[in-house]
């Protein structure tokens, strides 16, 4: 348990910085919705754009002239911010020990190395849930005082429970990696490349039809963002896939971490 709070301790700073940070993009992306919903000019440029270039801005798929739209045109930036923010997470709290030469102190103490892991994973697990509730609650309150007529909280929920699906694959993924590499220190970028070449594989499948089948390795196109929007729904068998999957990453954190040299 002292492990559990040192962690949340040291984590808490970067975690208000994230918080602040999520806060003020749901604020400044919304604060562009006037320029979208009122028409004019600034839709006309929008709408007269090639199909490629919505396909990168995000544009595609969505009427961003509709309260709805545009968030959900929004929350793709809202994901990847907080699906980097638990990748550096999960691989940072468990390669901090052999990063900052306090192996030798942790493993001194008469604790397993399970209890070790999982007083680090449920630390983290509470970072990212409050990194997921501060933009939910930002979304909740800033979207109606754009618009106060299509009430869209159902699809707010939905997205930002699809949101907290993709921060836990990022989180067990970058715990992994951590636990894995030989060299921890560097599990953090990995694991940040692998979310950018995610998002990159998420807009080039939406360009090329026949590239789809890539959307295996994009957990940001695992979920339907249009049913969420549109129907308020989304797939049950991809969250029990996404379920396995986060167990399956966690397992592997455990069984690594128990057998890995630590750097002392």
């Amino acid at each position: 348990m002292n492990i559990f709070r040192k962690e949340l301790k040291s984590n808490r700073k970067a975690l208000i910085i994230w918080s602040v940070c999520i806060a003020l993009l749901v604020l400044s992306g919304m604060g562009k919705y006037t320029a979208y919903s009122t028409g004019g000019a600034s839709s006309a440029v929008f709408d007269k754009l090639p199909n490629t270039m919505k396909v990168i801005l995000g544009l595609n798929g969505f009427e961003v002239t509709k309260i709805s739209g545009f968030f959900a045109f929004l929350f793709p930036y809202l994901e990847i911010t907080v699906a980097i923010h638990a990748a550096l997470l999960g691989s940072g709290i468990i390669a901090k020990e052999e990063r900052d030469k306090t192996t030798e102190f942790l493993i001194a103490k008469p604790v397993s190395r399970n209890s070790i892991i999982t007083s680090k994973l449920l630390a983290a697990l509470i970072n990212v849930t409050i990194l997921n509730l501060v933009s939910l609650l930002s979304s909740l309150a800033i979207v109606p005082s754009f618009h106060t007529g299509e009430d869209i909280t159902g699809e707010i929920l939905l997205l930002h429970l699809i949101m907290f699906i993709v921060q836990l694959i990022f989180l067990s993924l970058g715990a992994l990696f951590a636990s894995a590499l030989r060299k921890p220190k560097t599990s953090g970028g990995i694991a940040v490349g692998i979310i950018l070449i995610g998002y990159i594989i998420s807009k080039v499948t939406d360009l090329a039809d026949y590239l789809k089948v890539l959307n295996i390795f994009s957990p940001f196109k695992y979920f339907n963002l249009q049913n969420a929007v549109n129907k308020n729904e989304i797939s049950i068998l991809i969250t029990l896939l996404c379920v396995a999957m986060i167990a399956t990453f966690t397992y592997f954190t455990y069984f690594f971490y128990q057998r890995r040299d630590m750097n002392v």
